[in-house]
C-alpha cells in the first residue's frame, strides 16, 4: 500500500516558535511514512524557512493581519488544497482549520483528525465541541484536554490521548554552573507563565540560597508587566531578561541551569492553559529537575515527586519552598533530572510520531466519516 496522503491545516507552523508550531513540525518530520503537505499561514521569515525545510508547505494571507481574516483566507484556501491534493486523510492542527475541513471531509468521504491542545475550549467553545463531536479522530495531548473534549460532548472511542513528542539532544554539551540558576523559558504573551509568581518568590529564594539568579528566555508584549514585576520585587540585579535566542544558546543554558521553573496556571473560570506544556520535556531532555502548576497539562507532563514538584501555581511561597528544596539538596536535584530525562526518553518524538501514523492508517483503512 501506498504512503497514505495527509494534508496539514494549521495556522500555527515555522518560523513561529509557540508550542502547537513546534508540535505539528516535528510530528511531519518524523512521520516518515505519510506524504505530507502542510496548509498554513505566512509569516516573517518563513521563505527562509520553506528554503531550509524539506516538507511541502503551503503558505497563504500573513499572521500579521487580521487574525479572523487570516483564518478565514486559510479555510479557504484549505477547501483549494483538499480537492488539489486528494488527501487520504485531512489531519486539523488547531480546531479553526476545521471549519472547512470538517464539511470538506464529510462530502469527499475523507476522514478527519483533530488536534486539540487546551485553550480552544475557552476562547472557541462552540466550534470545539462541535469539531470535537463530527471529527472522526481527536487527539488529545493531556489527560486534561481530553476531560475537555468528552466535556464538551465527543464520542470517547474517537478521543485519543497521544502527547506532544520531543527532540532528545545526543548528550549535555556543558557543566552545570556553580551558581544557582533558575531557568525560564516562555514566551512573553500571557500573565498565566507565572513569571510574576516566580519574581515573587525570588526574594524567599534568595534568602535560602543567597546567589541564586534567575534566567529567562523569550519576549513577547508582556515584557513590561514582567519588568515590573521584577522590579516590584526588588530583584532585578539577580535576573536577566534574555529575550528571544537560537536554539543553541537556549540549550546551553538548559545544560548549565540548575532548575527549570514554570509554574504556568489555567485562566479564570477553569479552562484553557497549558495543554501540555512540551518545554517541560524540553527540560527533562537536558536532566533538569522541573517546578511546575499542579494543574492542566503540567500533571502529565511532570510526574510530581519524580520528575520534578508541583506547586499551587498562584502561591508564590509554594514555589519558592520547591524551588529551595532543589536548590539546597543536590542529591534530590540529580534523582529529579535523572528521572526527567527518562521522562523525555518515553517521549521521545520517533515513538510519538508513530503512535499518531498508526492512527492515521486505521482511519485510512477504515475511512469511516462521523455522521
Amino acid at each position: 500500500m501506498s504512503k497514505p496522503r495527509v494534508l496539514l491545516i494549521t495556522p500555527d507552523f515555522p518560523p513561529s516558535t509557540g508550542g502547537i508550531a513546534v508540535l505539528l513540525e516535528n510530528l511531519v518530520t518524523h512521520a516518515t511514512g505519510w506524504d505530507t503537505r502542510v496548509l498554513t499561514l505566512g509569516q516573517p521569515g518563513d521563505r527562509d524557512w520553506d528554503a531550509r525545510s524539506p516538507l511541502s508547505t503551503r503558505r497563504v494571507s500573513g499572521t500579521e493581519a487580521d487574525r479572523r481574516l487570516a483564518v478565514a483566507v486559510l479555510n479557504a484556501a484549505a477547501l483549494r488544497e483538499i480537492a488539489t491534493f486528494r488527501a487520504d486523510v485531512i489531519l486539523a492542527g488547531h480546531v479553526v482549520g476545521a471549519l472547512a475541513a470538517g464539511p470538506a471531509a464529510r462530502l469527499l468521504h475523507k476522514p478527519l483528525a483533530l488536534y486539540v491542545h487546551a485553550d480552544e475550549f475557552r476562547t472557541r467553545a462552540k466550534l470545539t465541541a462541535r469539531a470535537t463531536r463530527r471529527a472522526d479522530a481527536t487527539i488529545a495531548v493531556s489527560s486534561y484536554t481530553r476531560e475537555m473534549a468528552l466535556g464538551a460532548g465527543a464520542d470517547p472511542s474517537r478521543v485519543h490521548l497521544i502527547p506532544p513528542g520531543v527532540v532528545l539532544p545526543d548528550a549535555p554539551t556543558g557543566q552545570r554552573d556553580e551558581r544557582p540558576t533558575i531557568l525560564t523559558v516562555a514566551s512573553l504573551l500571557s500573565e498565566r507563565k507565572g513569571h510574576d509568581v516566580i519574581a515573587s518568590a525570588l526574594p524567599l529564594v534568595r534568602e535560602a540560597v543567597p546567589d541564586t539568579r534567575w534566567v529567562v528566555i523569550g519576549d513577547g508584549p508582556r515584557r513590561p508587566q514582567v519588568e515590573a514585576a521584577i522590579a516590584a520585587a526588588g530583584v532585578g540585579e539577580a535576573t536577566s531578561l534574555l529575550g528571544r535566542v537560537d536554539d543553541a544558546e537556549r540549550d546551553g543554558w538548559l545544560d548549565r541551569a540548575s532548575v527549570f521553573c514554570m509554574p504556568s496556571r489555567v485562566p479564570p473560570g477553569g479552562l484553557g492553559g497549558e495543554g501540555f506544556g512540551i518545554v517541560y520535556l524540553e527540560a527533562g531532555a537536558h536532566g533538569l529537575p522541573v517546578v511546575a502548576g499542579n494543574v492542566a497539562g503540567a500533571l502529565d507532563a511532570v510526574l510530581d515527586g519524580e520528575t520534578g514538584i508541583l506547586v499551587d501555581p498562584t502561591d508564590h511561597r509554594a514555589v519558592a519552598a520547591a524551588l529551595i528544596r532543589v536548590l539546597s539538596d543536590r542529591e534530590l536535584a540529580a534523582r529529579l533530572g535523572e528521572a526527567s530525562r527518562r521522562h523525555a526518553e518515553a517521549h521521545a518524538w520517533p515513538r510519538i510520531a508513530a503512535r499518531v501514523e498508526a492512527l492515521v492508517d486505521e482511519l485510512r483503512r477504515g475511512g469511516g466519516v462521523a455522521p
